[in-house]
């Protein structure tokens, strides 16, 4: 049986401080980095043989991978960056913070941002702050858009190793993982909006023949989140 463990990296700094990240690129707090040691720890206990391991092209993610395969005794081996696997774009939301985006705009318009399935936010301007830092022709993106990115690159890259009974870690983001896993688990449009994936916790995914999960969980139990799945 073959093992695919998803982790989304752990704490930044825009994280703790309730701002929208998006594709800013954003480093670990001291919480992060530990969550991502508690994670490799987590990991190394499976005693599991990776055979390939992703991540996005944002250093918060690039370095809780790097931090789980210290643990791992593995710094040596490619890691395959994607840009595939970034968080989604929240577009003019970009450092904003989640509190005084709600006060500005209400509670509802910020929930439709943030939580429907289709509908982006406000497009990042050519005056946004972060214009310029962030290198990306994409201005905003619904979770429909961040699933439409993510899924073709793992059906390319990703489930054909699966196939092959390989074991995969990946290391990415909260929008990123919850695309994947709208797949993975069947979740409805309705209910993804919904499932929230904590910060450095590992969730394993064992599949069986044709690509059927078998066995799913959150290896810490006291952070794990509920998984919604065929509904």
């Amino acid at each position: 049986m073959n093992n695919l463990i998803l982790v989304r990296h752990g704490q930044s700094f825009w994280n703790k401080e309730r701002r929208f990240t998006g594709w800013a690129d954003i480093g670990l707090t001291e919480e992060g980095k530990l969550e991502a040691e508690r994670s490799g720890q987590l990991i190394k206990e499976l005693n599991i043989e990776f055979h390939a391991y992703f991540t996005s092209q944002l250093k918060r993610a690039i370095n809780s991978l790097e931090i789980i395969l210290k643990i791992l005794g593995k710094q040596n081996v490619e890691i395959i960056k994607s840009e595939a696997l970034n968080e989604r774009h929240y577009g003019g939301l970009t450092s904003l913070n989640k509190d005084e985006t709600i006060k500005k705009y209400g509670h509802k318009q910020v929930q439709i941002w943030r939580r429907s399935f289709n509908v982006p936010p406000p497009p990042m301007n050519s005056q946004h702050p972060y214009k310029d830092k962030i290198n990306s022709h994409i201005s905003s993106e619904s979770l429909k858009d961040t699933f439409e990115r993510v899924m073709p690159y793992y059906n390319k890259k990703i489930e054909p190793l699966i196939s092959l009974k390989k074991n995969i870690l990946v290391v990415f983001h909260g929008n990123s993982c919850r695309s994947l896993l709208k797949k993975i688990f069947n979740i409805s449009n309705e209910k993804i909006v919904e499932f929230e994936i904590p910060t450095g916790n590992p969730l394993l995914i064992r599949f069986g023949k044709n690509l059927e999960v078998k066995e799913y969980k959150y290896l810490d139990d006291k952070r794990a989140k509920k998984i919604l799945f065929n509904v």
